[in-house]
């Protein structure tokens, strides 16, 4: 009887659609469509040639050659490129100085300057690596060119250039994805907050439109009842939701997922779980429907800083390391590290699904609260 009263309060208003359903598939339809290429490409760099000789020609446009980076503007002066960089147009530029040629044939050491706007730390970044990239291998090529002009062979020539030859191979994610990077935990983390707003919004309407008693009375008194009607729907909903964000990151995009789509979607399941548990207990615990609504959204956020995927929670301060394991998001992470990009088998990873076993038992802790609540049917604006 709770869960068709439940269905169709969902059914008849909007605002659960839209932050249940429409929402999340939103943030998804952008992230994607944001990130379908992984890294963002063909980001503008203007390039000062003071030289304009044949080496600094090939420099430029072997820097235009690189997937992520575009030579929007060659410009005359460093005053007009950074005009560029002032404005927007560019971010980066890449400097070469007047006889740099020269230098070259005499066996001087001329120098390059590139400058990034690190403002955008993706693109300054990125950026940064292809110019860094550009002039050691430019250096590396002067330098092959001059030992075979002597009379060497090309395993002598390299054999000086570089003596240890280097051979990286990133873990979890090879192609330095940054959708791999992000839209696994920002897609969920953005569900976390819907589901923990729209689930105090709801435990919270009831109390406001003063319908509390009939739930209860419905219930013969029993508060778990009332709890398990009303948000076993929101449940269904939010692990269909879920459940086609996973299949959406593993199997459309093709994502790592080494433990296979049962293992995430287990993790995803618990994750939801762990959401509405948290916040109920958040209702119970400031049963003011606007104060709940404004610890629920910091809490949500302070989620995204906290829980690691952007600053090591190893590097914060020690009571920050603790409080990191009272948020969902921290422990959902973990696993989706352990299971999707490592392969690490549950005996390792255990800790991580007990917490957010242990969530779950929020409501158990704070039912007495919300019965209370409930029962006297008392809405304070």
């Amino acid at each position: 009887m709770i869960m068709v009263r439940e269905w169709r309060i969902l059914t008849s208003r909007r605002i659960y659609l839209i932050a249940m359903v429409g929402a999340p598939l939103l943030c998804v339809l952008f992230f994607f469509s944001l990130m379908g290429k992984g890294l963002p490409e063909k980001m503008p760099v203007a390039v000062v040639d003071m030289d304009n000789s044949n080496i600094s020609r090939r420099l430029t446009r072997q820097l235009d050659n690189f997937k992520q980076t575009d030579v929007v503007a060659h410009c005359t002066s460093f005053h007009e490129a950074r005009k560029l960089v002032q404005k927007g147009s560019a971010y980066g530029i890449y400097y070469i100085p007047e006889g740099l040629e020269h230098d070259i044939l005499s066996f001087r050491q001329p120098k390059v300057s590139f400058y990034t706007n690190n403002s955008y730390i993706v693109a300054g970044s990125l950026l940064f690596r292809d110019m860094k990239t550009l002039s050691i291998l430019g250096s590396a090529y002067v330098a092959r060119e001059l030992r075979y002009a002597k009379g060497q062979t090309e395993r002598q020539a390299m054999a000086e250039i570089q003596p240890i030859a280097i051979e990286t191979h990133p873990i979890g994610n090879p192609w330095i994805n940054y959708a791999v990077y992000l839209c696994n935990t920002i897609l969920p983390g953005l569900l976390c907050v819907m589901i923990i707003i729209t689930t105090v919004f709801a435990l919270g309407s009831e109390v406001k439109s003063r319908r509390s008693n009939e739930l209860l009375r419905i219930a013969k008194d029993d508060i778990m009842t009332v709890m398990i009607g009303k948000l076993l729907p929101h449940t269904l909903i939010y692990f269909l939701i879920i459940t086609f964000i996973e299949v959406m990151l593993y199997s459309y995009m093709h994502f790592p997922c080494q433990n296979g789509l049962g293992s995430m979607l287990i993790v995803s399941y618990l994750f939801v779980l762990a959401c509405e548990s948290i916040a109920v207990f958040f209702y119970a615990l400031i049963p003011i429907l606007r104060i709940a609504l404004s610890l629920s959204a910091f809490f949500c956020m302070l989620s995204f800083s906290i829980s690691g995927f952007t600053f090591p929670v190893t590097e914060m301060h020690p009571i920050l390391q603790t409080w990191a394991n009272v948020f969902p998001l921290r422990h959902f992470f973990l696993l989706y590290v352990d299971n999707a990009l490592n392969g690490i088998s549950f005996c390792y990873s255990w800790v991580s699904y007990l917490a957010l076993v242990l969530f779950m038992f929020l409501p158990l802790l704070s039912s007495w609260r919300l019965k209370t609540v409930y029962k006297y049917d008392v809405y304070d604006i």
